[in-house]
C-alpha cells in the first residue's frame, strides 16, 4: 500500500483559506505531491466538518475522460451538488478540461468551496487571471525540501542524507522505493518522459522532439551556467542541429511553463533594473536532472546553487541572480519587503576563495542580510558582519 505523510506546511498555508470565497489552486509539477495534499485537505474537511459534501475530480482516472470541456465540468458537479450540505469542489489537472476558467467563474458565483491543482503555469496563470482576477490565490508546490526528505525517509541529518537527496531529489513517491540507483532512476525517467510528453510535446504540438531532448540535456551539462538562445542555438548549430534562436525561446518556455526548469533573471543591483538576457535555469527537482545526466562530483558547485535556489522558492522568495558592475552575487532573494545577498560555494578552501565570495558581498552598500553557504566542517564564523552558513544549517533552518 502506498505510504503518505502530511506536507504540514502546505495543508496550514491552504486551510487559512478554507470556506473562503476565493479559489484556492495549486501549481507545480507532476508528481510533486499536488493530488495527495488535495486528499489530504479533503479528508481534513470530512474529518471537521460533518455537513461536508466531497466532489473530487481527478482528470488523470479514466472514470472522468468524459469531462472534457467546461460545460461537461459544469453538468458533472452539479449532477453532485448537496444543497443542504457545505459543497468542496476538488478538481486535480485541471487544464486538462478546456475552457475550464468558464465553469469556475460560475461555480464561485454560486458560493462554493474550490480547489484545483495544474501543471503547467502558463495555462493557469493567463487563463485565471484573465476570467477570475481577484477571485482565485496561487499555491506553489514543490517537490520534497530536504527537511521533508529526511522525514519522508526516517533519514538523520548528515552529509550521507544530503548526497542521497542530491542524487534522487525530493519527488514523495521515492518513500515507496529503495534508495538506489536502478530502482530510482528507473522511475525519475519514466517521470521525466511523462513531463516531456504530456506537458511540453502534446500541450503545444511539438515535432522536433529530438531537439527538445538535446535541449534538456544540454541545460543539464550547463547548470547555474548564464544561458542565452542565441548561445544554445549556435551550440546547436555546431552539433549539426539548425534550430532559429526564437524556437529555443520557445521551448525554454515551455519547459518552464512545466515547472520542469525555472528560469533566473539576473538583476543589477546599482542600476535596480532587469536583465532580459543571459538568464540561468535550474531544475525544480535534482533527481529528475539526475536521470538525464547523472551526478558527477565535479558538478557539486553548480548542485549547491540548485539546492540553495529550490530552498529560497519553497519559501516563497523571489530570486534573481545579481550583477554589479563586473561581479556576480549567486542570488539576491526578497520575501515581504526583506532582501537576503547569497553566494553558495561548496567549499572555501583558501583565501583567495575566502576574498571572492566574501569580497563580493562586501562591495554591497546596503544594509541586508548577506551570507556566505558553503560545506565547510569548521567555519569561521561571521566576517565583517557576512554571516557563514553551513548548507545542512541553511537547508533545515
Amino acid at each position: 500500500m502506498k505510504k503518505t505523510i502530511e506536507r504540514i506546511e502546505y495543508l496550514q498555508k491552504i486551510e487559512l483559506f478554507r470556506n473562503k470565497h476565493i479559489i484556492k489552486v495549486l501549481v507545480g509539477a507532476r508528481r510533486v505531491g499536488k493530488t495527495t495534499i488535495l486528499m489530504q485537505l479533503s479528508e481534513r474537511i470530512k474529518n471537521s466538518d460533518s455537513q461536508a459534501n466531497i466532489i473530487f475530480i481527478n482528470k488523470e482516472y479514466y472514470e472522468f475522460k468524459e469531462i472534457k470541456n467546461n460545460e461537461d465540468l459544469y453538468k458533472y458537479v452539479h449532477s453532485k451538488i448537496k444543497k443542504q450540505k457545505n459543497n468542496y469542489i476538488f478538481i486535480d489537472e485541471i487544464q486538462e478540461i478546456n475552457d475550464f476558467e468558464i465553469a469556475l467563474r460560475q461555480l464561485f458565483a454560486e458560493q462554493h468551496d474550490i480547489y484545483c491543482t495544474g501543471s503547467n503555469a502558463r495555462m493557469l496563470s493567463g487563463d485565471l487571471a484573465t476570467h477570475l482576477s481577484g477571485r482565485y490565490i496561487e499555491f506553489r508546490i514543490s517537490s520534497l525540501t530536504y527537511t521533508d526528505f529526511l522525514l519522508f525517509h526516517n533519514l538523520p541529518n548528515n552529509n550521507d542524507s544530503l548526497l542521497k537527496y542530491i542524487r534522487y531529489g525530493g519527488l514523495p513517491y521515492l518513500i515507496n522505493i529503495e534508495l538506489n540507483d536502478n530502482l530510482v532512476y528507473g522511475y525519475l525517467k519514466s517521470i521525466y518522459n511523462t513531463i516531456i510528453l504530456k506537458d511540453v510535446i502534446a500541450r503545444y504540438k511539438i515535432r522536433d522532439i529530438a531537439f527538445l531532448e538535446r535541449l534538456v540535456e544540454y541545460l543539464s551539462d550547463n547548470l547555474g551556467s548564464y544561458v542565452s538562445s542565441k548561445k544554445i542555438a549556435n551550440f546547436l548549430k555546431s552539433q549539426g542541429i539548425s534550430l532559429s534562436v526564437n524556437t529555443v525561446l520557445n521551448y525554454l518556455q515551455f519547459l518552464n511553463n512545466a515547472f520542469f526548469i525555472q528560469k533566473v533573471q539576473r538583476y543589477d543591483i546599482h542600476g535596480k533594473k532587469r536583465f532580459e538576457i543571459n538568464d540561468k535555469f535550474y531544475f525544480g527537482d535534482l533527481g529528475l536532472k539526475h536521470s538525464i545526466i547523472p551526478y558527477n562530483n565535479n558538478d557539486i558547485g553548480k548542485v549547491f546553487e540548485n539546492l540553495v535556489f529550490n530552498q529560497l522558492i519553497s519559501k516563497g522568495y523571489t530570486v534573481y541572480v545579481g550583477k554589479l558592475k563586473d561581479m556576480e552575487i549567486d542570488f539576491i532573494a526578497n520575501k515581504n519587503g526583506i532582501t537576503k545577498y547569497i553566494q553558495v560555494a561548496y567549499l572555501l578552501p583558501d583565501e583567495k576563495v575566502r576574498q571572492r565570495e566574501f569580497g563580493n558581498l562586501l562591495k554591497i552598500k546596503d544594509n541586508y542580510e548577506k551570507i556566505v553557504i558553503s560545506a565547510d566542517e569548521l567555519l569561521s564564523g561571521d566576517y565583517k558582519g557576512i554571516k557563514q552558513v553551513h548548507i545542512l544549517d541553511f537547508l533545515t533552518e
